[in-house]
């Protein structure tokens, strides 16, 4: 009986390997397509610019706006006495409550015909003086009290941290209405007592960044090796402290500008005829209805002053890893 015959190809129709090769020859071709057509898109589209660049841009720009604007306000604070402005206290009664750009008062008079562009210069004078050297102050006394119970730790840390942490419980304003009212209103008092209310927060930080470095094995071979304590802690601890709590302290001016322009506020800052910023917004309220102008100016560069102290301390603050959880 004669074997049957294989069923012919029917065109068209492929079998067994040349099925699946055919298969992977169109699924070949279709790729290549796809990609040369991806290709071609990804080479006409631009690719778009990362977020996290175009924010890093943006904050530059508005850090190196906030430092000329302080480098602005310590320029026209220190030769404010040699600006063509009249004295801070040179009254012009004819105009009283002058508006801005009036002749020879370029930010107006207040309600007493002083130039408000004068007293602003002169004002930032008494308020720089106070929270520079308030911060000074605060950085030596409590940054040396929170590096040396960082390292020491033990008994005296718990004393002077239980000592901090009692200070820290008052809100800062009724501490200073408080110290004020017992030590008196002059300059020097106004700035002790501020540098007095600062300390503990410069003690925390300093103390935050102590115990982070003393563990670090410079520090440790130092200490192996017999240097004294005085030098582990000026030479080897210090350094690395002091660039945080500066850096901290740059936001704390903006801190104290605000402290003293609510002590100046209250009318227990330093009395008149000195001028200061938050005396003038204090005599401002009286005229917000028709001269607004009188406080809206130095609340204006106030809010500014501090709004920049509080950027540019924050960024530096960031760089230098100086964190509330470590405090």
């Amino acid at each position: 009986m004669p074997a049957p015959e294989p069923a012919p190809n029917r065109p068209g129709r492929l079998v067994g390997a040349d099925s699946e090769q055919a298969t992977s020859s169109a699924t070949s071709a279709a790729e290549l397509q796809a990609g040369q057509f991806g290709n071609a898109a990804a080479t006409t589209e631009p690719s778009p610019e990362p977020a996290q660049r175009r924010r890093r841009r943006k904050a530059g720009v508005l850090f190196y706006s906030c430092l000329a604007w302080l480098v602005l306000v310590v320029v026209v604070a220190i030769t404010a006495p040699w600006l063509p402005i009249p004295g801070p206290d040179a009254i012009d009664i004819p105009n009283r409550q002058a508006p801005p750009f009036t002749a020879g008062h370029l930010l107006g008079t207040d309600g007493l015909g002083r130039d408000i562009a004068s007293r602003l210069a002169y004002g930032a004078r008494v308020s720089l003086i106070i929270s520079i050297a308030a911060v000074v102050t605060g950085i030596v006394v409590g940054g040396t009290l929170g590096m040396v119970v960082g390292y020491f730790r033990g008994r005296i840390e718990t004393v002077v941290m239980a000592a901090v942490d009692v200070i820290l419980a008052f809100p800062a304003l009724v501490l200073l209405l408080a110290l004020v009212a017992f030590v008196g209103q002059s300059l020097t008092a106004i700035t002790a007592v501020i540098a007095f209310v600062s300390i503990p927060f410069y003690a925390r930080v300093a103390r935050a960044t102590t115990l982070a470095v003393s563990q670090r094995e410079y520090v440790l071979a130092a200490g192996l090796l017999g240097a004294r304590t005085r030098r582990i802690l000026f030479r080897e601890i210090m350094p690395n402290v002091i660039l945080p709590v500066a850096a901290f302290g740059l936001i704390a001016l903006g801190v104290v500008i605000v402290l003293e322009g609510s002590l100046a506020f209250l009318g227990l800052s330093v009395q008149a005829p000195a001028a200061t910023w938050g005396s003038m917004i204090a005599e401002g309220r009286r005229y917000l209805d028709s001269d607004a102008h009188i406080a809206l100016i130095p609340s204006v560069v106030m809010f500014l002053t501090v709004l920049s102290l509080n950027f540019v301390g924050d960024v530096l603050r960031s760089r230098f890893d100086v964190r509330e959880a470590n405090l």
